[in-house]
């Protein structure tokens, strides 16, 4: 998500973060502003150079200015789900945009629905709109605090109400959020990267359990950073974030090429290439290679071109799902023994296709290394992974998991070697995906572990 405040060009420089931003969604896109009397909002689903031209644009004037893509982790993906959402309190309007997962949604909605209140979506995002609109306390400083005393889980949020604009981030720090000046005007964005397209300087990162309000030159702090019980999302820094972005302090590029030449130390393999699963697997490679002594070599080469959504011409056609987006460059692989290094394993079908596909092209042994411990169990704080019976490392050993991918040797890198290449101290990240600790549950009700797990 990005925001703008205090610049006469707000959306259209919200549209741009959202570019840089894309990768964090692509289900729908969304950007709302405040014109001075009234938010006006549009919208839709698909991409955000699909759903944004410079005539919508026009139609979203003013200095403040909310936008969010995308991808469901809670809610089904469709048009009443996209944000910002918008409505219309005795407050003001408000528009909030909302990145992560609450773990007590469920319990919140059902309450809220018993005294009244009206859902239009599915989202759990709704329950901050309705607990900030029924709040009975004097001031919109004193909702806002209220409002998030209330709910459980992750959260990275904005919130414009009227001509007012509030970032936070819930107290254990599991997803990002950056704040930046861009000539006198407040930008928040989920990444820094987004600064660098509108050319903003990064000022900081939001702490865990900070509420700030985004007027003047410092801000306002309606509450302080709590720097104690942090969770942030490792997985951030092992796929989902941008390699070119400062994410919890650490540049994801750095981190994920240290992850690489660790795993190189852990598990060495006897080849003569390595190859990265492009993009995400691009940095871990690069690391593998310099710690190992090998030559990186770009051996798949991906289509960028391909959408979330083809058609496939005939079900005859073998594999189309992974060879349209990624292909084998024989000439680099053929008669070698490759090292394939990706950032995770899911279900593993993917990886089975690709170690094929790199043995088709003349590999005379493919060594599969991954940048991060196996994946045995689902995320409940906004990163949208299967439940735990879809997770192949969940049930199967990782000499199972070889065989099946169809690999000469596996290895995952170790959550202690994991950890140990970031600067700040381990015990700051959530790695609950890999190791099922899970720093926050809903403890008065049926909350997320309520969901089918096996």
């Amino acid at each position: 998500m990005c925001a703008v405040s205090g610049h006469g060009d707000a959306a259209n420089l919200v549209y741009l973060g959202l570019y840089a931003l894309q990768h964090r969604g692509q289900e729908s896109a969304g950007i709302a502003a405040f014109d001075g009397r009234e938010i006006q909002a549009h919208r839709a689903m698909g991409h955000v150079a699909d759903i944004f031209d410079r005539e919508v644009l026009q139609r979203l004037p003013g200095s403040l200015a909310v936008g969010h893509v995308r991808y469901a982790t809670a809610g089904e993906s469709s048009l009443a789900n996209a944000q910002p959402l918008v409505a219309r309190t005795h407050r003001g309007p408000v528009a909030l945009a909302h990145n992560g997962n609450l773990v007590n949604a469920r319990r919140l909605r059902q309450g809220l629905e018993a005294e009244g209140a009206i859902f239009q979506s599915t989202a759990d995002s709704e329950v901050f709109v309705h607990l900030l609109a029924r709040s009975r306390r004097a001031s919109l400083e004193e909702a806002l605090l209220e409002t998030l005393g209330a709910v459980a889980g992750a959260y990275a949020l904005v919130v414009a109400c009227g001509e007012r604009l509030f970032a936070a981030r819930d107290p254990h720090g599991f997803r990002p959020l950056a704040l930046g000046r861009l000539d006198g005007a407040w930008v928040v964005a989920s990444e820094s990267c987004a600064f660098d397209l509108l050319g903003a300087q990064l000022v900081r990162e939001v702490a865990p359990g900070e509420v700030v309000e985004l007027a003047g030159e410092g801000g306002r702090v309606l509450r302080p950073g709590t720097p104690d019980g942090w969770a942030q999302c490792v997985f951030e820094h092992v796929y989902f974030a941008r390699p070119d972005s400062l994410v919890f302090g650490e540049w994801v590029a750095v981190v994920r090429e240290r992850m690489g030449m660790r795993l190189a130390e852990e598990h060495p393999a006897a080849a003569d290439v390595v190859v990265a699963v492009p993009d995400s697997g691009v940095p871990a490679a690069l690391g593998f290679a310099r710690r190992a002594g090998l030559p990186f070599v770009l051996g798949l080469v991906r289509n960028h071109y391909v959408g979330r959504t083809f058609i496939e011409p005939r079900q005859s056609i073998r594999h189309f799902g992974v060879k349209v987006k990624l292909n084998a460059v024989r000439a680099l692989v053929d008669g070698k023994r490759v090292v394939l290094v990706d950032d995770s394993i899911v279900r593993g079908t993917t990886s089975k296709k690709i170690v094929a596909m790199l043995k088709g092209a003349g590999a005379t042994a493919v060594h599969l290394r991954i940048s991060s411990p196996p994946t045995r169990h689902p995320c409940y704080y906004g990163i949208d992974t299967p439940k735990r019976r879809e997770l192949i490392a969940a049930s199967a050993s990782v000499e199972e998991i070889c065989s099946f991918v169809g690999a000469d040797s596996l290895g995952y890198l170790s959550e202690e070697g994991m950890l140990a290449c970031f600067s700040a101290g381990a015990g700051r990240f959530c790695t609950a995906c890999f190791s099922g600790r899970y720093p926050v549950l809903d403890e008065e009700g049926p909350g997320i572990l309520a969901k089918e797990e096996r």
